[in-house]
């Protein structure tokens, strides 16, 4: 029994052939539609050379080009590449080398970064290029040229759009670039039927797995729309999407290049979304503030359940999503790029909104202590994974064996973060053992700092980070956002939190910032907010 990533899209495409899949701007497409495209950028692939294990880098904003190619290079045993949007040439060059990527699909805004590195990077020879049309003229046509490149919607028409590719195994690979906290990014290898279980849903989202390849019709739900509001460069996008695409539904994509909560709220009314993914608060803070502020009100009825992956969302941001709309599920996701969807918190109206990072998790996970046994109850601990999670990382041995040990002959993922065991069985996550603060021996866990902080009712965002001290050699620093038109100060954030945390965990430092800095994502860049935050004490 062999479940393939692109054998699985097949079956999908068979049964449901003129179901609705992708959505984006004035783009639709059928299941059928879909694979057509997805045939023909294959052919176009493999005709340039492009053949099992050959990396594709996908340097791209969502749309359906993204998806496509993901699928296209699955169907040809090739590996996709996300590739952040963000990075500046020294970063694009690393992970471009590191990938050792053959083809890249990528934006036409992109292409000077592309052309200041291509020398240096002997590997990559097919360039296939979306012809980007929101680019203002006088930009479009300062834009080097990559000679070799052809336009992407040009590559389809050159291409067949026949399904006769060699068969393919549940062992080909599927890479996620992470730059996680700290450090340049690398590459977690999974195996494509270990995803396709361990973060692509399973054949049924939100339900039970299915059990062999041919059940994956049985589960067809053409009914559900999904909007990922995140990038597809990061994990928590395209895994929910594949999901969606897995179980028959129709991935809704936003054409909009920046984050903003009028326009995405419409495209949930007009496209009748019947399931949002956001990550934390970055995304569900504006947005459900703008919400009651939108004149005419938009028609969100179909709106059943709001998914926060990749971040935590906080209390006052989740009272405020079941007040205003009480018929929705609100679900707080957690995993990680090395472990897959872990656990979740689900919030409703009427019911308790939970204050910590506590999640109900599935039977393979649990916490383990630095023998690797696992932990008894109030221990805390390392959160673990084991079952269908990754091989390791690209290229680094070394990481592999310190994140996905094996013990007794079973392959754990550990990827750092720092959690316990309650009585009831369900696992308070702390955070990453990365960021986590040591100041005068005790252990500070940002997040928790952060909860506290954004639940002052002054402030918008909050990023806590610790930088050295001479006397405890750490100190508790934040970085704080006030929401528009209103002030606060170091006292009155510092007597809030104390009333949620205990005192060491206070800020003893409070900056203020006109506004955050985060990943595309939405999770804190703690990097940059250490930085601010020393150069700012250096300065006072």
């Amino acid at each position: 029994m062999e479940f393939n990533l692109a054998d699985l899209w097949e079956r999908v495409v068979d049964a449901a052939p003129d179901a609705e899949a992708m959505v984006c701007g004035d783009r639709r497409l059928t299941f059928a539609a879909a694979d057509e495209r997805v045939n023909r950028l294959a052919h176009h692939l493999q005709a340039a050379g492009i053949g099992p294990g050959d990396h594709v880098a996908l340097y791209l904003y969502n749309g359906t080009e993204y998806l496509e190619g993901m699928l296209a290079a699955f169907k040809i045993r090739a590996v996709p590449v996300n590739v952040n949007y963000r990075y500046v040439e020294d970063e694009l060059r690393y992970l471009l080398t590191d990938a050792d990527v053959k083809a890249v699909v990528f934006h036409r805004e992109f292409t000077g970064k592309l052309a200041a590195v291509r020398t240096e990077l002997p590997l990559l020879h097919t360039f296939v290029m979306v012809d980007d049309t929101s680019l203002p003229a006088a930009s479009a046509s300062g834009l080097p040229v990559i000679e070799c490149a052809i336009e992407y919607e040009a590559a389809l028409t050159a291409a067949s759009p026949a399904r006769d590719f060699a068969p393919r195994s549940p062992d080909d690979l599927y890479i996620l670039y992470t730059g996680g906290t700290t450090g340049m990014p690398k590459g977690v290898m999974w195996r494509a039927e270990d995803v396709f279980f361990g973060a692509f849903g399973g054949g049924n989202l939100g339900g039970a797995p299915i059990e062999t390849p041919e059940a994956i019709v049985d589960t067809i739900e053409t009914s559900r729309r999904v909007l990922p509001a995140c990038p597809f460069m990061h994990g928590t996008a395209h895994w929910m999407a594949f999901a969606t695409l897995y179980a028959g539904g129709c991935v809704v994509i936003s054409p909009d290049r920046h984050f903003d909560p009028a326009t995405l709220w419409e495209l949930i009314a007009r496209e009748r979304v019947s399931f949002l993914v956001i990550v934390g608060d970055a995304f569900g803070r504006p947005l459900i503030e703008s919400l009651p502020t939108l004149d005419p009100s938009p028609d969100v009825a179909a709106l059943t359940v709001v998914l926060s992956g990749g971040a935590i969302l906080s209390p006052s941001v989740k009272q405020a999503w079941v007040d205003h709309l009480p018929g929705m599920l609100l679900i707080d996701g957690f995993g990680a790029s090395e472990t897959g969807g872990q656990g979740q918190s689900v919030s409703a109206a009427g019911g308790a909104i939970e204050t910590a990072a506590r999640f109900a998790v599935n039977d393979q996970t649990t916490v383990l202590g630095d023998d690797m046994q696992p932990l008894a109850p109030g221990v805390i601990g390392k959160l673990a994974r084991r079952g269908r999670v990754p091989i390791g990382y690209y290229k680094d041995a070394e990481k592999t064996a310190a994140t996905f040990p094996v013990i007794d002959g079973v392959r754990w993922s550990v990827p750092g973060d720092h959690a316990r065991i309650e009585d009831d069985g369900t696992i308070t996550v702390l955070g990453r053992g990365s960021v986590s603060i040591n100041t005068g021996g005790e252990k500070v866990y940002p997040e928790e700092v952060e909860v506290a902080l954004k639940s002052h009712p002054a402030v918008f965002d909050a990023v806590v980070v610790g930088v050295p001290d001479e006397r405890w050699g750490e100190r508790v620093v934040a970085l704080v956002e006030t929401r528009a038109g209103t002030t606060t100060d170091f006292a009155s954030l510092d007597t809030h939190v104390r009333a949620h945390l205990a005192p060491y965990k206070a800020p003893r430092d409070v900056m203020f910032v006109k506004q955050m800095l985060r990943s595309p994502s939405g999770k804190p860049d703690y990097r940059w907010a250490k930085i601010v935050a020393v150069d700012g004490l250096a300065a006072r």
